[in-house]
């Protein structure tokens, strides 16, 4: 091949020559006092001409150039020529050889195909950062030369430190998110507390790799008298930074939850707690209290999604407000509300990275939640699987993804013989507790429990019924309730101030019911009730079988 007229053909080499052409100077051009640039060059004995870049030999500019250089023509691609820096990386080529043959390494990087298409289209093709058999990574810019059968000039650039720093920086980004993955998982609740009247599962899926890790998280917490906490929230932010803010709200929150507060206090107590840790750092949750006596949700929420729950006969319903702003914001009382949970019933809650799509409106993402839900049947964890799925979680989801499904069984049968209720309405007077210790002794005879047990529940409830009639106001009511794990006694009355255990001397005449609850018991406690009243509370574990 005579190299000399591909080089005429290479692109710019044409148009600088007719620009040359046309504004070669003349004498008859030239101004009075003008001087021609052959002469001008001469004018200094010392400095030789200097050529026009299309007079320097093709050939040897190209020689002399550190890029990799090689120069196809035909259809099957035949090697024209090599510079020295192609050869000197991989080696003499001999010319004639069809590309597949003559250089094997733009096959091994997968480059022939892209030949076919700059030979077609006739438009230069570049891939970037490939690397090649010698171990080094370059840049390949195809071009197209035009010139008999046609041909493509093959142009590569050595980017192997700038490829290097590139997978230093990747690396460095995926230590980083296998470490907030690794605090992320394991601030959450490795086991999920089991409540006897609920059956919980919850899943967390972080973002791809391609997305850093979020704050999101869930936990569950049995506060006693068979009452549950469920909490889930999402910290804004990615990395290390909101997984750890993260880990200190949900502390806080398991904190909270052993004063047994309402919902609306407990995040009253949380915001103030983020602004603290955080001022540039927000985060939305939703806190809930289940208890199994009043069949509802008692919730609130701060700039969380609302908690879904699906009725028995499959209907869904979405919780209403009050939703307040997230936590962080400061000033802000919040509220709280409710929403049924009856037997039967199945509850998700869930943070954003579930129903969240940059292409699609966020309530329709709820909606689709919600149909997903309304045919959505099994176990808790059956749910929570089938949600994930329905929404179209996968492993290079672009957000973290935090699930909690909680279902309230609707028993039947044998096993509904295992949680029963009782109730005793009190009126005060010297007969209160004499006609409590009958209730609570025929109560939990026949529920057929062991004499030991039987003894110490009827003591329990006199104590509990003694510091009410002392302490309390009117009204005041004896409640008994079995589950298959426990048994748990609480009286409630009208007055909010919560007793607690002191040591009493021995010429007191009070102060011994709570200590001697205290220790009969496996647990004990007290809330204040809505209505401005108190509930006190003990619970005995059931022996197996």
């Amino acid at each position: 091949m005579n190299f000399t007229r591909w080089s005429a053909r290479l692109p710019g080499t044409q148009r600088r020559a007719a620009a040359r052409t046309d504004h070669e100077l003349t004498p008859d051009r030239l101004g009075e006092g003008a001087v021609p640039a052959a002469r001008a060059e001469q004018l200094t004995d010392d400095a030789p001409p200097v050529p026009a870049v299309d007079e320097l030999p093709v050939r040897e500019v190209l020689d002399r150039v550190p890029a990799l250089v090689a120069l196809v023509h035909g259809p099957d691609h035949r090697l024209a020529y090599v510079n020295d820096a192609y050869v000197t990386a991989f080696g003499p080529r001999s010319p004639g050889a069809p590309a597949g043959e003559a250089l094997p390494e733009l096959h091994e990087t997968g480059l022939l195909p892209l030949l076919d298409q700059v030979l077609r289209s006739g438009k230069p093709r570049t891939i970037k950062s490939r690397k090649a058999p010698d171990g080094r990574c370059y840049t390949f810019t195809c071009t197209p030369v035009s010139e008999g059968d046609g041909g493509v000039l093959v142009f590569a650039t050595d980017v192997t430190d700038h490829a290097e720093a590139a997978e230093r920086l990747r690396a460095s980004e995926r230590r980083q998110r296998e470490t907030a993955v690794t605090l992320q998982r394991s601030l959450l609740p490795q086991v999920l507390e089991e409540p006897d009247d609920l059956r919980i599962a919850a899943t967390y899926q972080p973002g791809g790799t391609e997305a850093a890790v979020g704050g999101d998280w869930y936990d569950v917490i049995t506060l006693g008298g068979g009452r549950t906490a469920l909490v889930i929230g999402d910290v804004m932010g990615r990395g290390v930074r909101a997984a750890a803010v993260m880990g200190q709200l949900r502390t806080a929150v398991r904190a909270y939850a052993r004063l047994d507060l309402p919902p609306h206090e407990v995040l009253n107590l949380l915001d103030g707690l983020a602004t603290e840790i955080d001022a540039n750092q927000i985060a939305t949750c939703v806190y809930a209290i289940h208890d199994p006596n009043e069949g509802k949700l008692v919730y609130a929420s701060a700039g969380h999604l609302p908690i879904l729950v699906r009725d028995e006969s499959g209907a869904v319903l979405r919780a209403d407000e009050p939703t307040g702003p997230p936590l962080g914001t400061g000033g802000w009382m919040h509220a709280s509300g409710s929403i049924p949970l009856g037997p039967g019933a199945t509850a998700v809650l869930y943070t954003d990275g579930l129903v969240e799509r940059r292409d699609e409106d966020l309530d329709e993402g709820i909606a689709s939640l919600e149909r997903a839900l309304s045919g959505a049947t099994g176990t808790p964890q059956v749910v929570c699987d089938r949600l994930v799925r329905s929404a179209g979680v996968t492993a290079d989801h672009d957000d973290d993804v935090a699930v909690l499904v909680l279902q309230h069984p609707s028993r039947t049968g044998p096993d509904s013989d295992l949680f029963r209720n009782a109730a005793l309405e009190l009126l005060g007077g010297v007969e209160a507790a004499p006609r409590a210790r009958a209730f609570a002794s025929g109560v939990l005879t026949s529920w057929r429990f062991p004499a030991e047990l039987h003894d110490l529940g009827v003591l329990a409830a006199s104590e509990l019924v003694a510091n009410s009639l002392q302490h309390g106001t009117p009204p005041m009511r004896l409640r008994l309730r079995r589950t298959d794990r426990r048994l748990i006694i609480e009286v409630t009355d009208g007055d909010d101030h919560l007793p607690r255990r002191r040591k009493a001397e021995p010429g007191d005449e009070s102060g011994r019911g709570i200590a001697i609850v205290a220790t009969i018991a496996s647990n004990w406690g007290s809330r204040r009730t809505p209505g401005g009243g108190k509930a006190v509370w003990c619970e005995f574990v059931l022996p197996k079988g």
